[in-house]
């Protein structure tokens, strides 16, 4: 995913109640029970054999390689507490909205040496449950990288830069060269 889609993982893992299972063989064990005891799907999912993922069950196997230990903890944070990351949400796109925090060029083009012209900003704004809700929804049905970022920067348009519609009223903002982008809910 994008550095936006990453950041909405992040603030729904900020969510969590219990810590995410920390060694290989806890979270091996996790996989397999949300696979309802499948030890071929869970070799499927992080593309080893079925016999490696039996070894890890039984500790006969305890560090795995890097990139396998990152594969193996991002399918475990993927599953882990779906309601807990549900609720917040729900909540975030009914109430309580979204905060982001961002370094980003934005602006728009315009003539060499006018205000206007796209500079690097640090904002940290919070936006309405409505942006919140349609982040997750984008997010849900696999939107691209651009998408969310089209959504974000609507929503720092209207609430940030035009004021909910006080200023700016003909303002387009363009969200770009970002530098990161943080998010809590």
């Amino acid at each position: 995913m994008g550095i936006l889609g990453d950041s909405l993982d992040k603030a729904a893992a900020n969510t969590f109640t219990r810590p995410i299972p920390k060694s290989a063989q806890a979270q091996v064990k996790f996989l397999v029970k949300q696979e309802k005891g499948s030890t071929r799907n869970v070799a499927r999912l992080l593309g080893i054999s079925q016999r490696t993922v039996e070894r890890y069950l039984t500790g006969q196997i305890k560090q795995p390689r890097t990139e396998l230990a990152a594969r193996l903890q991002e399918e475990v944070r993927k599953r882990w507490q779906p309601k807990v990351r549900a609720r917040a949400q729900k909540q975030a796109a009914t109430t309580g909205g979204i905060v982001i925090e961002t370094r980003a060029r934005f602006g728009y083009t315009a003539a060499p040496g006018t205000s206007d012209d796209g500079r690097l900003r640090l904002i940290t704004q919070a936006l309405p449950p409505t942006y919140a809700s349609r982040l997750f929804e984008a997010q849900a049905s696999g939107a691209t990288e651009q998408q969310l970022r089209d959504i974000a920067a609507e929503g720092l348009q209207e609430i940030y830069f035009k004021d909910r519609g006080r200023r700016a009223q003909d303002l387009v903002v363009e969200f770009s060269d970002i530098d990161y982008v943080e998010l809590d809910y």
